[in-house]
């Protein structure tokens, strides 16, 4: 019977059905995926966390004592009743900057100590001598390194709830200078109707160097593809090194010897391969980021260590799902770890403004985890409350998770006969399927079609 030639080959309707299915998989999950966390996140914004600083020590105004400081938190809380987008933190100024620098809380707006002198002195009479009253400000503070989206929302918020403070105080402001003798020219009534300035600064500082917060993202998901690369790598050559497969050097062909092994014990070859290579992917990550690129960061030996052991869980996962789907494991574990990983991550938008199936995602998914022990090593000097001991504790469970079920799957495998390789036989003395004959090692031939 004559074989098929290649263009006869693209007239088979198996080829076209089940590429194209998958294409169509890839395509629609991805675009679902990638674009469905991220399209609205104003829409789904649910208890955004942003402290509320009150340092305000009041003030005596005609016999009795005021405190426009609480008068503002209270609008703010009242506001919120009605509206869950923001988590208003009610903190002192020493724990808002503890919560700044652990990545607790995308911002803060502080009201400082003197703002209800400052508030009630422009409707005081001022003796020449005291000059111009002292204008009453309020500060927002923004934290770039939890996240620059974040960070945005949660200033333009603070500042929404700041400039409503302004204009309800100046509402009483107004029935003061009325009741008053004399009338206020009309530049100071405007000035008046919205007496606060509101300023803006940072809470805590980024280095110029490090992608205005997004360096740690940046950097996660260059382990990430590492270690899965890394892992088609090992698989690849594992199997080269076996015989499963040949190797194509331009128009030539090699192939080892094929050595029968267990699916075990092939799992366990290309894990030890992973982790030997993880030594030097996570260094050379290191070298090119912060020897070349000089990226800012700190605690070098740590992020070190992180790096490999990353690159290494990742890997090892990526191993056993190959083993355990063999080539079909490639494509889940591009959707594991980079398709529900990357939206899910918390690293542009935050996992407050994420819809309910990706806040879901971002418990487990390992990109969140791993961004966070880097926001931690590079901005939050390696703190272990500020996502490091969670980053490492998941990728403890990821490691044992992957161990488990892929030997237990390759286990069952082998239990059941499923070798690679059909075993002879009985009666026959020869494989059901022999493998095509092998060049020796050091030979090479022309590769055919």
């Amino acid at each position: 019977m004559p074989q098929p030639t290649p263009p006869s080959v693209l007239r088979r309707p198996q080829l076209w059905i089940g590429t194209g299915l998958i294409a169509a998989v890839v395509s629609m999950l991805f675009a679902l995926l990638y674009v469905g966390g991220n399209v609205n996140p104003r829409g789904n914004l649910h208890d955004l966390p942003v402290a509320l600083v009150n340092t305000d020590s009041g003030a005596d105004v005609g016999g009795r004592r005021v405190n426009l400081g609480e008068q503002v938190v209270s609008g703010i809380q009242q506001a919120a009743k009605g509206d869950k987008s923001i988590d208003w933190q009610l903190v002192s100024r020493e724990e808002a900057d503890k919560r700044l620098g652990r990545g607790k809380v995308f911002g803060a707006l502080v009201i400082p100590k003197d703002f209800t002198a400052t508030v009630t002195g422009l409707t005081a009479p001022q003796p020449a001598a005291q000059g111009k009253a002292v204008p009453p400000t309020l500060t927002v503070l923004t934290n770039q390194a939890a996240g620059s989206i974040g960070s945005s929302m949660s200033s333009q918020a603070a500042q929404k709830a700041a400039h409503a403070a302004s204009a309800q105080l100046g509402q009483e402001l107004l029935k003061q200078a009325g009741a008053q003798k004399t009338p206020l020219p009309t530049a100071a009534q405007l000035k008046l109707a919205d007496p606060v300035t509101v300023t803006v600064a940072d809470g805590h500082p980024v280095g110029s160097r490090s992608a205005m917060g997004l360096s740690a993202f940046y950097y996660a998901l260059v382990l990430v593809v590492c270690g899965m690369l890394g892992a088609n790598v090992v698989n690849s050559q594992v199997d080269t090194a076996l015989g499963y497969l040949h190797t194509d050097f331009g128009p030539f062909r090699k192939r080892e010897p094929v050595q029968h092994t267990s699916r075990v014990r092939t799992l366990g070859i290309g894990m030890v391969l992973m982790l030997g290579l993880s030594l030097v992917m996570g260094t050379l990550v290191e070298v090119a980021t912060v020897g070349i690129l000089d990226m800012d960061a700190s605690h070098l030996g740590l992020l070190w260590l992180y790096s490999v052991a990353t690159i290494a869980v990742v890997g090892i996962g990526s191993l056993a799902l190959f083993a355990a789907f063999g080539t079909p494991g490639m494509l889940l574990a591009t959707i594991v770890f980079v398709a529900m990983a990357v939206p899910s991550s918390g690293a542009t938008v935050p996992v407050q403004a994420l819809p309910g199936f990706f806040r879901a995602l971002a418990e487990f998914e390992p990109l969140r985890q791993i961004t966070e022990g880097l926001r931690s090593l590079l901005y939050y000097g390696a703190q272990a409350d500020a996502g490091l001991t969670r980053a490492w504790a998941s990728m403890g469970v990821a490691l044992v998770a992957a161990l488990v079920f892929g030997f237990a799957v390759t286990t069952l495998y082998d239990r059941r006969g499923l070798h690679r390789i059909p075993v002879p036989e009985a009666g026959t003395g020869a494989p059901a399927e022999t493998p095509a004959p092998a060049a020796a090692p050091e030979a090479a031939t022309p590769a055919t079609s």
